[in-house]
C-alpha cells in the first residue's frame, strides 16, 4: 500500500489548485485521486468553455455560508492575487459586461496551468472512491486499490452536473467521521412557475434585464423566460436565496414608469421592452394595452407593478440543471484559518464541498481557489513523520 504525506480526493478547481500549491510551496508526496478519467472537467465546460474565473467585485456579500469562513478565505487569497497567480502562467483574463473574468480562449488555459505548477503529484484518475477510513494514517479505498496518507483534502465537489461525474461521496466521507453535513439542493438554477404564472411560458426565448428582490438581497442581470419558467443569469443568482415563498421583480429597473401619466403613446408601445412580453403582461394583469394618458389613476397604479411584479416561484429546475448547489459539510466544522476539520486532525474539506455557495459570476471558483490556498498553505506549514 503507497504512502502519500498528503491525498487530495477530487481533480477539479480547488483539487488542483491545493496540488499546485502544495507542488510549489513544499517537498511533500502528493496525489490526486479523481473518478473520472480525465481532470477538471466541470472547470473545461464552465462559462460556455471559457471558465467565468471570478469577479471584478469579490466579497463575503455574494455568498451563502458562514461571513467568517467566507472571509478568512477570501483574504488569504484575494482575487487579485488570484488574477496575478493565473497572469504569471501566461493567461490574460478578459472582463465581460464590466464584471466578469474569463479566460480569452478557453478553460484549457487554466487547467494547463494548474497542471504545470502541479507536476510531480501522482495524478490517478479513473478512481472511482469507495470510503476513507482510519486516521494518521489514513486509509483510502478505490475500486483499483488502497492507500496511506497522513493528510486527506475532501474536494470531490457538490453534486450538480452529474454528467461530469459529480456525486455526494464528500459527504458519505464527512459522515462516517462523524462530522455535521448539510443536504445538497439546486442552487444557481431556474425557477419554475405557479399556474398564476403560467403566462410567462408562452415567452420562452425573450430575455430582459431586470432586477430581482429576494430574502434582503437586490440582484441586477438578464432574466430569460424559458419553457419550464423563468431563468437568466439574474435568476440564477436570486434562486440561491430563495427557499419557498415570494420573490418581487422590476423588469424595468432603469426606466421611470410615471413620466408616461401623459404619454399618448400606447403602453406596449412606450415601455422599452419586447412587445411581446408587454402584451402577455398586461394580459396577466387585466389591463388594456391603450394611450398611457388614458389611464386613470386605479390602472395606473396596476401598471406600476411592472416595477414590483411579486411571484412565488414552484420550485426549482432541479439538480440536473442546476450551475452549483447549496448545502456541503457545515461551516462550523471547518477552522477558517486552516481549512482542517476541527474533530478529525488531517482532514480538510475544501470548495464546493463546504456548504459556501456563491452568485452566479466566477463567485464559486473563487471561493474553490481561496480555499484550497488557506488549506496548502496550512499543509505546508506542517512537519511530516514519513512512513
Amino acid at each position: 500500500m503507497k504512502h502519500y504525506d498528503v491525498i487530495i480526493l477530487g481533480a477539479g478547481a480547488s483539487g488542483l489548485m491545493c496540488a499546485a500549491q502544495l507542488r510549489q510551496n513544499s517537498s511533500l508526496s502528493v496525489a490526486l485521486i479523481e473518478g473520472n478519467t480525465r481532470p477538471a472537467l466541470k472547470l473545461k465546460a464552465s462559462g460556455g468553455g471559457k471558465c467565468n474565473l471570478t469577479n471584478v467585485e469579490v466579497d463575503e456579500s455574494h455568498y451563502l455560508g458562514d461571513e467568517t469562513l467566507i472571509k478568512s478565505a477570501l483574504s488569504n487569497f484575494t482575487q487579485r492575487e488570484l488574477l496575478d497567480y493565473f497572469r504569471s502562467g501566461g493567461l490574460r483574463p478578459v472582463i465581460r459586461k464590466e464584471r466578469y473574468y474569463f479566460c480569452p480562449k478557453s478553460s484549457d488555459e487554466i487547467i494547463s496551468i494548474l497542471m504545470g505548477k502541479a507536476d510531480g503529484c501522482d495524478l490517478l484518475l479513473g478512481h472511482k472512491i469507495l470510503s476513507l477510513e482510519g486516521q494518521n494514517p489514513f486509509i483510502l479505498t478505490t475500486d483499483k486499490g488502497r492507500f496511506q496518507a497522513s493528510r486527506v483534502v475532501v474536494a470531490t465537489g457538490g453534486a450538480s452536473y452529474k454528467e461530469l461525474g459529480s456525486s455526494d461521496i464528500g459527504l458519505r466521507i464527512a459522515q462516517s467521521y462523524g462530522i455535521q453535513t448539510v443536504p445538497f439542493s439546486p442552487a444557481l438554477v431556474g425557477l419554475t412557475l405557479q399556474p398564476k404564472e403560467f403566462w410567462m411560458k408562452e415567452l420562452s426565448g425573450i430575455s430582459c434585464r431586470a432586477r430581482i428582490h429576494v430574502a434582503g438581497k437586490t440582484l441586477d442581470e438578464d432574466l430569460l423566460f424559458a419553457h419550464k419558467g423563468i431563468s437568466g443569469l439574474v435568476v440564477l443568482s436570486a434562486s440561491l436565496y430563495w427557499h419557498r415563498g415570494e420573490i418581487v421583480i422590476d423588469f424595468v429597473p432603469d426606466f421611470d414608469v410615471s413620466r408616461l401619466k401623459n404619454e399618448k403613446k400606447a403602453i406596449s408601445t412606450a415601455i422599452p421592452l419586447p412587445k411581446r412580453f408587454m402584451k402577455a403582461f398586461l394580459d396577466a394583469i387585466g389591463l388594456e394595452d391603450k394611450g398611457c394618458n388614458r389611464l386613470n389613476p386605479q390602472e395606473f397604479e396596476k401598471l406600476l407593478t411592472i416595477r414590483n411584479y411579486a411571484m412565488a416561484p414552484s420550485g426549482t429546475f432541479g439538480l440536473s440543471k442546476a450551475e452549483a448547489c447549496r448545502g456541503g459539510v457545515a461551516c462550523g466544522e471547518i477552522n477558517p484559518s486552516t481549512m482542517e476539520c476541527t474533530k478529525i486532525d488531517g482532514l480538510y474539506f475544501i470548495g464546493e464541498t463546504v456548504d459556501v455557495t456563491g452568485e452566479l459570476g466566477g463567485y464559486n471558483f473563487q471561493w474553490a481557489f481561496s480555499s484550497a490556498v488557506v488549506c496548502a498553505k496550512a499543509i505546508g506549514s506542517m512537519s511530516f513523520k514519513r512512513k
